[in-house]
């Protein structure tokens, strides 16, 4: 049996005397933050929102009714509503009610813009008290558990999903100016491909088989450049079934984007000119808060390599320590301790190169950098340089120590291809969780016929944290994946 507290009797009570308490709808004629902005003296205004200030008092009162993009104020008074109802509003309405609006557009003496209420209808009981507004929802597990509350009483946390809807637009607004289209491509996927990573693995009943969530959808969006597609572009949901931190989550929304007849180069100056473009738009300038730092982003990024990266916050030679065997010795004896979920000795030696470049070298970039040259062992997809085959024509934008895009020239020759994912595929067998399967439906596809092709993608909540100065990846992810609680078991 549950348990309610008095405040939440009383309000279950007052929902007694309400006749129709959950009406089926509300005609209204103006959002409210349009309603905000009209001229005193619009009279025929119907809005609606739900009380989030409230101050009853004797033949006339003031509440303020809210939604996600505004708030205003409606003054209530006896001899405008009428007694009957007038008292109804003051005997049962409580903060976090809904209600629906009709009045008058006026400015009070203190400036404030007011409906004047000539109507007002009851359109939905709140049976638990809101949190106290003052403040606001401040307990971390409260704001990701139950987000509504948090975007009923934090502005702040509003503004910045108002800032992710924007910003989205923006990125879907300049691809289609440069001719990209949008497709979709499967989330439950036969193999685990389109990045290094470790999957989600779930059962598909009616055909009896194991499936994988979608690591990335690369190698579906290729497959559409070969049936005829140029630039096309996926906003997609993915998961990676890895560790958990301030700027990673297992299910994430990344975007990625493929473009026949380009190279990286080609997409770096791209993909600059494209962030510059929509930063601008949303900020009116390129330099952004980043903690404490400011972060300029203006003109031309720093293009830097991977050896030259780990050698500039270490004494590395990845081009001296060129195996799995020897940079291993080398980072235990200069006592580098590197977080893995895998051990180190199952790694290949391209991941070992990047948790050994995650450890000293990202954390001290700030302002951003088209990090190069990728170990070919860690870009199973990627085209091989042609003056160095041991690397890849692949870059990474590193803005604040967060990876923000990753991107290369596609390896497109598919013998090429079933040699690198039948060595990934041993990397698998022998405990290396991240090295992807080998995939012979997707070099079929390759057999076909590709062009050149360069792809990018870029993880959209990372971007949108960067962009709003959020501590946690949490904080602009609406509805975070949360562990159940005791009670809901």
């Amino acid at each position: 049996m549950r348990e309610f507290t008095e405040q939440e009797l009383v309000r279950r009570e007052k929902l007694k005397n309400i006749e129709h308490a959950y009406p089926e709808r509300f005609e209204t004629n103006y959002e409210i933050a349009e309603a905000s902005k009209l001229e005193d003296g619009t009279l025929g205004v119907r809005v609606a929102g739900r009380i989030v200030l409230m101050r009853k008092m004797g033949k006339m009162s003031f509440l303020t009714i809210g939604d996600i993009l505004g708030k205003i104020q409606i003054s209530v008074k006896l001899d405008m509503v009428g007694e009957e109802e007038y008292a109804n509003f003051k005997a049962n309405y409580d903060l976090g009610d809904f209600i629906g609006v009709e009045g008058e557009v006026f400015t009070t003496h203190t400036g404030e813009k007011t409906i004047r209420a000539s109507k007002i209808e009851f359109l939905g009981k709140a049976l638990k008290p809101l949190p106290e507004k003052f403040h606001g929802v401040e307990d971390i597990e409260t704001i990701y558990r139950r987000r509504y509350l948090d975007l009923i009483t934090n502005d702040e946390s509003k503004q910045k999903f108002l800032f992710r809807t924007r910003f989205i637009k923006e990125l879907r607004n300049y691809l289609d100016t440069k001719g990209y289209i949008e497709i979709e491509t499967p989330i439950l996927n036969n193999k685990a491909s389109g990045a290094t990573a470790k999957p989600f693995i779930t059962h598909h009943n009616a055909l009896d088989i194991d499936l994988y969530l979608r690591i990335a959808p690369e190698t579906y969006l290729k497959r559409a450049i070969v049936g005829g597609f140029t630039k096309v572009f996926e906003i997609a949901r993915c998961f990676r079934n890895e560790g958990m931190d301030l700027t990673h989550l297992q299910d994430f929304t990344m975007i990625e984007g493929y473009g026949a007849y380009l190279n990286y180069k080609d997409n770096m100056k791209f993909l600059r000119e494209m962030l510059q473009t929509i930063i601008m738009n949303l900020f009116g300038t390129l330099e952004i808060n980043v903690g404490s730092e400011k972060v300029d982003l203006s003109g031309e990024w720093e293009e830097v390599s991977f050896r030259d990266l780990i050698l500039r916050y270490s004494d590395i030679d990845i081009k001296e320590y060129n195996t799995k065997e020897k940079l291993l010795e080398k980072i235990r004896k200069d006592k580098i301790e590197i977080d893995s979920e895998t051990p180190l000795e199952d790694l290949g030696y391209g991941n070992l190169v990047d948790q050994l470049y995650k450890k000293v070298a990202r954390p001290h970039v700030i302002n951003p950098i088209f990090l190069t040259e990728h170990p070919i062992s860690l870009s199973p997809l990627a085209r091989a340089n042609d003056d160095d085959p041991t690397i890849t024509d692949r870059f990474q934008l590193v803005i604040n120590g967060a990876e923000i895009i990753n991107a290369y020239s596609e390896l497109v020759d598919p013998q090429e291809q079933e040699k690198r994912l039948l060595e990934q595929a041993k990397l698998k067998a022998n405990g290396d969780d991240e090295a992807m399967p080998m995939d012979y439906d997707y070099i079929e596809a390759m057999e076909y016929g590709m062009p050149p092709i360069s792809g990018w993608g870029m993880g959209i909540d990372r971007m949108v944290q960067l962009l709003t100065n959020s501590d946690n990846i949490k904080d602009v992810v609406l509805f975070p994946l949360m562990r159940n609680k005791e009670e809901n078991n």
